[in-house]
This record gives structure tokens, sequence and C-alpha cells, in this order.
């Protein structure tokens, strides 16, 4: 079968079905012959800490940073009119559901190598368990990654596993906020020294960004992130990066906010 050609910015978006297990209207769409998440502005709930209608530009802009790390942790993202008005779209990713970066074990059964423990704590019955997740370079990545744009919801279930291999980061509404809201399941290696190719990617989006900041940035991301944030979020961003760098080092948690997102998954 030849490739699909269709023009996904401007051919007809047709809604398949609702994602009823998403917080905000979320749709299953086809463009074409190519399948989509397609999140419309006008279903956003409203947040007592985010701009009202502002979701669906930060998970643009969280696919923009992800292609400047040069990691591909978020799948293709862009704003374009559908049925119920404008919104975020974003290619449909086909999950291998025998993997679980993320999972919820008994505490006497994790493995003594390739996992990290988050959290300890009882289940419904009172019995011990722990919240691990991979030891692996892909979640490493994606824990930078949140830490650059400041993920305040990144669950277990924001991980999708594919067959490849691969790690893909979803669900970044609610990012680029000025004041510290990490919220993540993936803190794992907290301290732990940032390597060679993480640090690496940290300087491609500093660099990308600009030496203006966000009031006035003069590199290509910063250019496009400014048609999706606000200056100061933008000004954040490259802060955030510049403490990344100077500390070389996985982040804290920090704010007066709880440092997992509830519920896990």
């Amino acid at each position: 079968m030849p490739p699909d050609t269709t023009p996904l910015d401007t051919a007809p978006l047709e809604v398949v079905g609702r994602i009823r297990a998403a917080s905000n209207a979320t749709f299953l769409a086809r463009v074409g012959e190519v399948s989509v998440v397609y999140k419309p502005v006008a279903g956003e709930k409203p947040l007592w800490d985010f701009p009202d209608g502002t979701l669906a530009a930060r998970e643009v802009a969280a696919y923009l940073v992800s292609e400047s790390l040069g990691w591909g942790i978020v799948p293709r993202t862009w704003l374009r009119d559908g049925p119920l008005g404008p919104g975020m779209v974003q290619l449909w990713q086909e999950v291998d559901a025998t993997q679980s970066p993320v999972d919820v074990v008994p505490t006497g059964d994790v493995p003594p190598d390739g996992v990290r423990t988050v959290l300890e704590g009882v289940d419904e019955e009172d019995r011990p368990v722990s919240v691990v997740h991979e030891d692996t370079p892909a979640l490493r990545r994606m824990a930078v990654f949140d830490a650059v744009v400041n993920n305040a919801d990144r669950k277990g279930g924001h991980v999708l596993p594919l067959s490849d291999g691969r790690r893909l980061g979803v669900d970044h509404g609610v990012t680029f906020h000025v004041e510290p809201k990490l919220r993540t399941v993936l803190w794992g290696w907290l301290g732990e020294s940032l390597d060679a190719d993480e640090l690496a990617g940290v300087e491609r989006v500093r660099a990308s960004l600009g030496t203006g900041g966000g009031a006035d940035p003069d590199g290509a991301l910063g250019r496009r992130l400014a048609e999706l944030l606000a200056p100061e979020e933008v000004t954040a961003l490259a802060e955030r990066c510049d403490r990344l760098l100077g500390a070389a080092r996985f982040p804290a948690p920090s704010g007066g906010m709880p440092a997992v997102p509830w519920p896990l998954f």
C-alpha cells in the first residue's frame, strides 16, 4: 500500500470515538487514513493554576521541546481546526500491552536489577507494594524532558511502551508553569548525575531558545514558543535549562505541591 499523503493540517478531521479515561474532552479521530488524538480547546476543564484555554498550546510546545532535545519523546503534535473547534492533534500510538515501564508490584517481588523504586506503601488489602519504573536510557531521557518542561502530571499511564522498545510520553497540557510544578512517577534517579547525552540535549534546547529570554526570544525554538506560551514562561524554561546544566543532576522535588501525581496511573 502506498504511503498516506493526506495533508494532516488541512484535510477533514473525522471524530471516531471519545476517550473516556481522559480528564478533558479527548477523541480518537482520523485525518484520511491516519489515526490521531484530538483535544479541542473548548473541552478543556478550567484549572486553578493554569490560564484557561492554554492546554492545547502547551502540548504543542512540549512537542517542540522534545524535538529540540533530539530524543523523539513526544509524538508529532500540532494545532488545527476540527469539528469541535480548534485544538491539539497528535499522532495516535499503538502500545505494546505486554510491557509495563511503570508498575505496582508486591514489595517482596521487586527485581534486584533493571528497575528503580519510587514509592512504597500498602494496597487495599494492606499488603506491602512498591511503585517501580524501568531503569533504562529511554525513561531517563523522559525524566530529563519532564524537568525541562516542568511537567506537573507524569502519570504511569502517560508513558507509552512501543513494541520496538521506544517509550513515548503523552498528555503534556500542564507544563511550562513559571513556578516549580514537577510531579512525576519517574523519580528513580533523583540526585544522580546527568550523563553526557542528557546534558547535550538540554544544551540544544537552551541554545535554540536564544539569548533574549521570553521577552525577546531570538532562537528558532524561542520564536516558535513565543507563539504558544507567555513570555515569562519561555524565560522560566531557559532558567530551568540553566539550572539543570549548572547542577548536572536530576532535580529533587521543590515547591509546595506533592511530588507525584494522583492518581499515579
